[in-house]
């Protein structure tokens, strides 16, 4: 699963799928990303953080990677492709690509989920949409993002469209039980998933008992993954 660019002395470089690793979700298999640098809902809690921030940035070479078939694929794991500032060209050219191999099944995660309402006929057929909901309350360390309660309305449009949704919880946040709740009830995802921060962001959490309680509720209308970073919170 690879394809060949020119490099700068006129040579080819191999770009290559990359497989999925590290603290990612266990269904995806590989993750693909065409937006790069920056991304602009600067999350503070944000792992790509740790390396150079470069200016936002179409990698062109990335358009010519060969997806394969029977992959399950991350589409822009590293930045939001569906942030405001990402240009509709770009996002276009992405969607293009994915639609030339439908054996692949597709994941795209946003907390701009409004704006994937405007490429629907883009998104390849077998894709799961996705966005992330850390708490009904809002803490600086969101960064530039759409309030959780417009992510999960948002949400619930494509799921309404047909799409198979999920959202995540990760890094989760000090929440307020039954508006929580109340918010990803609007959604009615297939599946949410839960995590921590792995990082040490000194993020306001919630006690293991909260996320208990979370727990809890989310089952009586979803289906809910545990990710092994919750370990640190005390929940198994």
């Amino acid at each position: 699963m690879s394809a060949w660019s020119m490099n700068n002395e006129g040579g080819m470089t191999k770009m290559t799928l990359n497989k999925s690793k590290g603290n990612m979700y266990d269904f995806v298999t590989h993750t693909w990303n065409v937006v790069k640098g920056k991304c602009p809902h600067d999350c503070e809690y944000c792992y790509m953080k740790i390396f150079k921030q470069h200016p936002l940035h179409l990698a062109q070479n990335e358009l010519l990677t060969d997806l394969g078939s029977d992959n399950f694929i991350f589409v822009g794991s590293s930045c939001d492709m569906f942030a405001n500032d990402v240009p509709d060209e770009w996002i276009k050219k992405i969607l293009g690509h994915c639609n030339k191999y439908q054996e692949n099944k597709y994941l795209f995660q946003t907390k701009n989920p409004e704006r994937i309402i405007q490429f629907k006929t883009f998104i390849p057929k077998n894709s799961v949409i996705g966005t992330t909901i850390e708490t009904n309350k809002t803490y600086s360390q969101m960064g530039k993002t759409p309030t959780p309660l417009n992510r999960a309305g948002m949400l619930a449009i494509l799921k309404g469209m047909g799409f198979e949704t999920m959202i995540t919880i990760e890094p989760i946040m000090q929440f307020d039980l039954v508006e929580f709740t109340r918010i990803i009830h609007i959604a009615k995802p297939k599946w949410v998933n839960i995590g921590a921060d792995s990082k040490g962001h000194n993020l306001p959490e919630p006690s293991m008992e909260d996320v208990r309680y979370l727990v809890l509720a989310l089952k009586l209308f979803t289906v809910v993954r545990k990710k092994n970073n919750l370990g640190r919170l005390g929940v198994d």
